[in-house]
């Protein structure tokens, strides 16, 4: 297996979720088929209707890729040992770059966060309580890090880089489970086992966060993969129960397992994509999810080439194989 071929059809894969999920981004089913005619077949600009997707063009990618390449910066300049200072230095020189602030780019728990730390104040009262999705939507690229041998190290580094704004337990889990997810699939793991491990891994995820009321992101995991496995071969009806049971809001409880879920079902790259732009609600944050971990299971040879050019034209501001050569140098000397 080409380790440099999976970790770039993760990186690719968040960032090709993302944009095809851009455009009709919080926004309801309904309204989306009512915008669109029907459904999204295709990368598309920003609608101006959309508050948040208006300052974002066809293929470019929103603050949930920006972020995790934020991230990675952060932890390439400290050699991959986590230091918060730096990490949320990373984050806030993205943030200001493109006027995060002004243009509500940033979701509730990040916007808090970093608005305390710029203020100079102490954020963990918080982060502890943060139960929105930015931790999971920021860090599938922290799966191609590590073997699934290495829960424990995994973990820790999920932890590591997602209390900078979220510490609670629902978010150290539902991001432990995007990065199991990931780590699993990159091993070219079969399906149901890539879901045994990702569970495993939010459930130590789970112990690590601030204690929360929040609904479990395991049980509901269980949940939406039974939806996948009833609604087998009818892509509408899967779509919809993930839909109105699972949900597709910004909650982590929400989001995560609907993301999970979404993968074991579609299995590739476009399939996915595409579901998650059309399911309704935080259609780019579930996409670059679920659209992460299927890139890391294929891999981007099998993503089209036309795909891989516009993500590429459209964000100059970042080299998708320069990531990936970094994490393969991390990985072979984790190997030593």
């Amino acid at each position: 297996m080409d380790d440099q071929d999976h970790i770039l059809g993760t990186l690719y894969g968040q960032a090709i979720g993302d944009a095809m999920g851009m455009p009709s981004e919080l926004w309801p089913a309904e309204r989306i088929q009512t915008e669109f005619n029907g459904r999204i077949t295709d990368f598309l600009d920003g609608p101006q209707s959309n508050d948040i997707a208006k300052n974002f063009t066809k293929g470019q990618y929103t603050d949930d890729t920006n972020q995790a390449l934020a991230i990675l910066d952060g932890l390439i300049e400290t050699d991959w040992q986590p230091d918060t200072q730096v990490l949320v230095k990373h984050i806030l020189a993205w943030a200001e770059s493109v006027g995060a602030w002004e243009h509500n780019i940033l979701g509730p728990s990040s916007k808090a966060a970093l608005s305390a730390i710029k203020a100079g104040q102490d954020p963990k009262s918080i982060t502890d309580q943060a139960l929105t999705n930015g931790a999971g939507m920021r860090i599938a690229p922290i799966g191609t890090l590590f073997m699934p041998s290495q829960h424990e190290q995994l973990v820790h580094m999920v932890f590591d880089v997602t209390k900078i704004t979220h510490s609670s337990d629902v978010a150290i889990s539902g991001a432990a489970m995007i990065a199991g997810a990931v780590s699993a699939a990159m091993a070219y793991q079969d399906w149901d086992d890539i879901i045994d491990f990702a569970l495993k891994v939010n459930d130590e995820g789970l112990r690590l966060g601030a204690p929360t009321w929040a609904a479990k992101t395991h049980d509901r995991l269980r949940l939406g993969i039974y939806l996948a496995q009833k609604y087998e071969g009818d892509d509408d009806q899967f779509a919809q129960r993930i839909y109105d049971v699972i949900g597709t809001g910004t909650m982590i409880s929400e989001s995560v397992p609907a993301a999970v879920a979404i993968a074991y079902y579609c299995r590739n790259v476009q399939k996915c994509a595409l579901m998650c732009a059309n399911l309704g609600g935080d259609t780019d944050t579930i996409g670059a999810m679920a659209t992460a971990i299927c890139g890391a299971r294929t891999g981007r040879s099998a993503i089209p080439a036309d795909w891989l050019r516009l993500i590429d034209t459209k964000n100059p501001q970042h080299d998708l194989t320069q990531y990936a050569g970094q994490i393969l140098q991390f990985k072979k000397a984790m190997m030593r």
